[in-house]
């Protein structure tokens, strides 16, 4: 698996053998989950009359706010609530290198915002994630002074990356880029030391997913530069150049033998006659939301404790985009197009 990406399955990969140690664990989430906003209810929330229905109809719920809630207030609460989604987690994992695999995504995405503040010279500020592995106190003093070397190595160069990834066009679009790709560098070599299938097969399908996320603005804005997508996922970067250079109708057809011919059936359509990502955005989150409930299936397992948390992140974006159409008083189609369970 580690040295070759070959596809062996038609939709989803497999999400690894039963770990008994975690018998009461997996029970709890699967209870949890069960609580998880479905379809039906997302609609009634998209279908409100407008921002104080939708928060009446929170009221009973985590998300319990006021008709008169601030932008701020919203944020507040929706951090509060993936806050305690993780702290949860961490709780309910044995596995310390689990774990630290969740955890990194916070250390990457303060990596974002530092470089983003580094390189248009703007002050760091104090909104960083407390939820990392790197202290935030630690990681502040890190970038005021500019010396990494108190970083792991991974966190350095994926520093040295972003930072001439925005030097080479002086676009800020790039350090996005350049973070992604280090990031699932190394949380795939992360997920195949933690020896976690369902790990590995999860970063290996946010690799492909990715990826066609950037073939497609490749194709939309006319890029020359073909060196951006990642490594490591199941979908060969050289089929990706091609995918470029094809015309919209007929690019669903070149990964009909992959697993993602859905999303691109559903993405270049709408692409092409409505010059949006609205529908690839969705497909491709309706995709991975299929295979963290795939992790139902296991009775005990590290696998459905870390796939409630992903969903329960979910569930919290989703909220800020209903809450946020809804204040902007965006029609319900509109809402409806872009939200998955």
């Amino acid at each position: 698996m580690q040295q070759q990406n070959v596809l062996y399955f038609s939709l989803y990969p497999p999400i690894g053998p039963e770990d008994w140690r975690y018998t009461f664990e997996t029970a709890q989430v699967k209870t949890l989950s069960e609580k998880l906003f479905g379809s039906i209810f997302f609609t009634e929330l998209a279908n409100s009359s407008g921002f104080k229905e939708t928060v009446e109809l929170l009221s009973g719920t985590d998300y319990v706010l006021s008709a008169s809630a601030t932008n701020q207030e919203i944020e507040n609460l929706l951090c509060d609530r993936r806050r305690e989604a993780r702290k949860l987690i961490r709780q309910l994992l044995h596995d310390d290198k689990i774990i630290e695999f969740l955890r990194a995504r916070s250390d990457f995405a303060n990596m974002r915002l530092a470089i983003r503040r580094l390189v248009l010279e703007k002050p760091l500020g104090s909104d960083y994630c407390d939820q990392g592995n790197i202290p935030v106190d630690q990681y502040e003093l890190v970038f005021e002074q500019e010396d990494y070397t108190a970083l792991p190595n991974y966190l350095q160069k994926a520093i040295e990356a972003g930072v001439l990834g925005y030097y080479k066009n002086k676009n800020v679009r790039d350090i996005d880029i350049a973070i992604d790709k280090a990031e699932a560098e190394f949380q795939l070599e992360n997920a195949i030391r933690i020896e976690s299938i369902f790990l590995i097969e999860l970063m290996k399908m946010y690799i492909d997913l990715n990826n066609i996320r950037t073939m497609m603005r490749l194709k939309f804005t006319e890029m020359q530069d073909r060196d951006v997508f990642m490594p490591g996922g199941y979908i060969d970067p050289a089929r990706l150049n091609q995918a470029v250079d094809i015309g919209y109708e007929s690019l669903a057809q070149t990964f009909a033998a992959t697993p993602y011919y859905h999303i691109l059936e559903a993405g270049a359509g709408f692409m092409q006659s409505n010059n949006s990502f609205l529908k690839l955005e969705a497909a491709s989150d309706q995709h991975l939301i299929g295979f963290l409930k795939s992790t139902d299936q296991i009775t005990a397992g590290h696998q459905p404790i870390a796939a409630y948390l992903l969903r329960k992140e979910h569930e919290i974006r989703m909220v800020r985009t209903v809450l946020a159409c809804k204040k902007a008083d965006i029609e319900p189609k509109a809402i409806l197009d872009r939200i998955v369970v």
